[in-house]
């Protein structure tokens, strides 16, 4: 546990007094946020608050990472040992590959000075070569005991057995993998992506579904089924531990950075940080075996993308738009509530959608597992 509140502790303190640096770098720079023109009235005032803020996020969770592994690097007995695993580094490296081209969408709308960076062919060509390399990697490197990282088999809160992709044969379930990897992560990314839109919003609610995540994983190793099967219900995640650190090191950079993104936002994570946190999501889900389970825990991002399908398919079948403003928490903010009321009430919902995905996570364990 030791190095999971290291991960956690650092990537907070890194961040908490690492944001205000990089604000007045991005200030000194001119690098301020572009607001849309047919957003909320209320939207104006924020143009040109400094954004890119994911840079910290990325590099603090990067930073706590490595340093809670160097800071616990000997063992009681006096050996040394790292442990830093395939499965941690292909978290990070999903994170910051993700972070990339959100920061590539970001530094267009700035330099550019237009509310749109990438196209959005640009940017899905992005997230799917991304996603794919992280998906062919964990399909194929195994961790120590020769357990590939990711499994073949689709996930509710372990394996299902009979949801076996592999069963198409090596090759087309491999290509299928991919491209079920890359669609929990252009789902996470996005959803994460269409949230960060009010201040603090998605990182409070990336800091709950990080916390769910760890205790997720640490449960996992507690109940790991190596070296010793300590009962019939046991885990066969590779690496769950580190998976915790990996969490703990997110969980901590988004609350250190919230600190200085809550209303009035003083930076915003922009694409940077949305995209990068979303792609931790589907990184943590796929290595934990929990890919279903990711749509309850991170329930917020499901509703308020959903808003944006609704609205997106009424208006081109009927015509006539169901919300007053996608995003739904724009449509609130047409309603006449306060930003900081809309902000706390949506925690709630993501709080109570993580406390549910946990609850759901440990009752199948109470009954005996699925098959």
């Amino acid at each position: 546990m030791k190095t999971v509140v290291a991960a956690a502790a650092l990537a907070l303190f890194l961040s908490l007094l690492g944001t205000p640096l990089y604000i007045k770098f991005l200030v000194k720079r001119g690098y301020g946020q572009f607001i849309r023109d047919d957003g909320p009235t209320a939207h104006k005032t924020k143009r040109g608050t400094p954004t890119m803020g994911g840079v910290v996020i990325i590099t603090a969770t990067l930073a706590g990472y490595f340093g809670a592994h160097l800071a616990t690097i000997q063992r009681p007995d006096g050996t040394m040992n790292l442990g830093i695993t395939r499965s941690g580094l292909l978290v990070l490296g999903l994170t910051t590959g993700l972070g990339f081209v959100g920061w590539l969408d970001d530094y267009i709308k700035i330099s550019k000075q237009r509310s749109l960076g990438l196209r959005s062919g640009q940017k899905l060509f992005g997230q799917v070569l991304v996603g794919s390399v992280f998906a062919a990697v964990a399909a194929l490197l195994t961790d120590v005991r020769g357990t590939t990282l990711a499994s073949m088999k689709i996930s509710w809160v372990r394996d299902i057995s009979w949801l076996d992709l592999a069963v198409f044969g090596p090759v087309v379930g491999v290509i299928l993998f991919v491209l079920w990897v890359n669609l929990i992560v252009a789902g996470t990314s996005n959803g994460v992506n269409l949230t960060d839109g009010l201040d603090g919003l998605a990182t409070g609610a990336s800091t709950m579904v990080f916390g769910g995540y760890v205790l997720i994983s640490i449960w996992q190793f507690n109940q790991a089924c190596y070296p010793v099967a300590m009962s019939q219900k046991c885990y066969d995640t590779p690496s769950p531990y580190d998976l915790a650190i990996v969490a703990a090191a997110l969980a901590g950079a988004c609350f250190g950075f919230l600190w200085w993104n809550a209303s009035p936002a003083k930076i915003f994570m922009g694409d940077t940080g949305s995209l990068a946190l979303g792609g931790a999501l589907a990184g943590l889900a796929i290595m934990t075996r929990t890919e279903l389970l990711v749509i309850l825990m991170g329930g917020l991002f499901v509703i308020i993308t959903l808003s944006v399908i609704i609205q997106v398919a009424s208006f081109k079948m009927t015509g006539k738009r169901v919300f007053r403003m996608a995003p739904l928490q724009h449509h609130f903010e047409l309603l006449g509530w306060h930003e900081v009321t809309i902000v706390i009430r949506f925690w709630i919902i993501a709080g109570v959608c993580a406390a549910l995905a946990l609850g759901l996570f440990y009752a199948e364990w109470i009954a005996g597992g699925v098959g």
